[in-house]
């Protein structure tokens, strides 16, 4: 059925009965996801998600290479244990929220552009005031490669089933700074309550956090290791 439906819009595309914009969305639309990967939701009905890099809500202000859908990905591998995960928290009442997933290479080449302009910055009040551009790469926050291209990285939060409303983690997403850190003392015994609570359903279920950002989980046994995808989110 795919093939017909790419071979009808060729032709169409051809024939000037389709504008090229239009062919292009279309095919997209076909395209299947690689082997071993899927849409989060799908599995986990109680996650929520929260796409930042889909829209301008993000550090750069506007929507990111790549992500043509406001949607999450990841490997079959880290979906079961992202499952593990929710199942746990939802016996508290708890479920989490996603600020991505997968990422395709397209969108880290994004912020390494970005990165190198230092005219814009229409977000920095928002996500990096104390900090500038360059320190950027220094401190690890953004890098030519990053481990959410191959799949098995994911960045959450938790959030009240019963009212939506999310935990008080002591600080935002992609909030550039110290404050982010898993090492951060500076938190009322709730937000350190709430980390640790996150964390620890976490690395129960298989991955292992970053230290600098208090958002950001890696499965420990990813499946692909040494490979950086580049299939757009759709």
């Amino acid at each position: 059925m795919k093939t017909t439906l790419r071979l009808f819009i060729l032709i169409c595309s051809q024939s000037g009965a389709l504008p090229g914009a239009i062919w292009a969305q279309v095919v997209e639309d076909t395209i299947r996801l690689p082997t071993s990967f899927v849409y989060v939701q799908q599995e986990i009905p109680t996650i929520k998600l929260d796409m930042r890099y889909a829209g301008s809500n993000n550090f750069v202000g506007r929507p990111i290479d790549g992500y043509h859908k406001a949607t999450a990905i990841l490997s079959k591998q880290a979906v079961d244990a992202l499952k593990m995960a929710a199942s746990a928290l939802k016996r508290q009442g708890i479920g989490l929220t996603i600020f991505d997933a997968y990422r395709p290479q397209r969108a880290v080449d994004h912020f390494v552009r970005w990165s190198h302009d230092p005219t814009d910055t229409v977000r920095k009040a928002d996500y990096y005031p104390d900090m500038a551009k360059p320190d950027l790469f220094t401190r690890g926050y953004i890098a030519k490669k990053s481990g959410h291209s191959r799949g098995s990285t994911v960045d959450l939060t938790l959030y009240y089933l019963s009212s939506n409303r999310e935990l008080d983690m002591g600080g935002s997403f992609d909030w550039f700074g110290s404050s982010s850190a898993h090492g951060n003392v500076q938190l009322t015994a709730g937000q350190l309550k709430n980390r640790k609570l996150l964390r620890t359903i976490m690395e129960a279920s298989g991955f292992v956090a970053y230290e600098d950002e208090w958002w950001h989980y890696t499965l420990l046994n990813e499946p692909f290791p040494d490979t950086y995808f580049d299939f757009p989110v759709h």
